[in-house]
Protein backbone atom coordinates (compact mmCIF):
# COMPACT_ATOMS: atom_id res chain seq x y z
CA UNK A 1 0.00 0.00 0.00
CA UNK A 2 1.49 3.49 -0.98
CA UNK A 3 0.51 6.14 1.62
CA UNK A 4 0.62 10.01 0.78
CA UNK A 5 0.76 12.40 3.67
CA UNK A 6 -2.15 14.92 3.25
CA UNK A 7 -1.71 16.84 6.41
CA UNK A 8 -0.32 16.12 10.04
CA UNK A 9 0.06 18.59 13.36
CA UNK A 10 3.45 18.55 12.79
CA UNK A 11 6.15 18.86 9.65
CA UNK A 12 7.88 15.82 9.93
CA UNK A 13 8.03 13.17 12.84
CA UNK A 14 5.61 10.84 14.66
CA UNK A 15 2.50 12.75 15.17
CA UNK A 16 -1.11 12.81 14.38
CA UNK A 17 -1.31 12.50 10.79
CA UNK A 18 -4.24 12.15 7.92
CA UNK A 19 -2.52 10.04 4.70
CA UNK A 20 -4.93 9.30 1.43
CA UNK A 21 -3.48 5.14 0.25
CA UNK A 22 -3.74 3.97 -3.21
CA UNK A 23 -6.90 2.41 -2.15
CA UNK A 24 -8.69 4.97 -2.37
CA UNK A 25 -8.91 5.72 1.39
CA UNK A 26 -7.59 7.23 4.61
CA UNK A 27 -5.05 5.91 7.11
CA UNK A 28 -4.63 7.94 9.97
CA UNK A 29 -1.95 7.85 12.44
CA UNK A 30 -2.74 8.54 16.56
CA UNK A 31 -3.01 7.64 19.47
CA UNK A 32 -4.01 4.14 20.29
CA UNK A 33 -7.51 3.99 22.23
CA UNK A 34 -7.11 1.46 24.91
CA UNK A 35 -10.04 1.97 27.51
CA UNK A 36 -12.79 2.16 25.36
CA UNK A 37 -15.19 -0.58 26.27
CA UNK A 38 -15.56 -1.92 22.64
CA UNK A 39 -15.34 -5.36 20.96
CA UNK A 40 -13.34 -4.03 17.52
CA UNK A 41 -11.91 -7.29 15.37
CA UNK A 42 -8.33 -8.29 15.84
CA UNK A 43 -7.73 -7.03 12.40
CA UNK A 44 -8.75 -3.01 13.15
CA UNK A 45 -7.93 -0.58 15.85
CA UNK A 46 -9.26 2.86 17.38
CA UNK A 47 -6.99 5.71 17.22
CA UNK A 48 -7.30 9.12 18.65
CA UNK A 49 -6.99 12.31 16.32
CA UNK A 50 -7.47 16.25 17.10
CA UNK A 51 -10.41 17.58 16.07
CA UNK A 52 -8.52 20.46 14.39
CA UNK A 53 -6.46 17.80 12.08
CA UNK A 54 -9.59 16.83 10.78
CA UNK A 55 -11.28 20.42 10.49
CA UNK A 56 -7.75 21.85 8.55
CA UNK A 57 -8.08 18.70 5.96
CA UNK A 58 -11.40 19.28 5.42
CA UNK A 59 -10.75 23.47 5.28
CA UNK A 60 -7.54 22.49 2.71
CA UNK A 61 -9.50 20.62 0.56
CA UNK A 62 -7.69 17.53 1.09
CA UNK A 63 -10.55 15.61 1.89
Amino acid sequence: MKLTRLVGECDEGECPTVYVTDRGTLAIQGTTVADHGLEIPGHETLVEVPIELIRKAVRDNLI
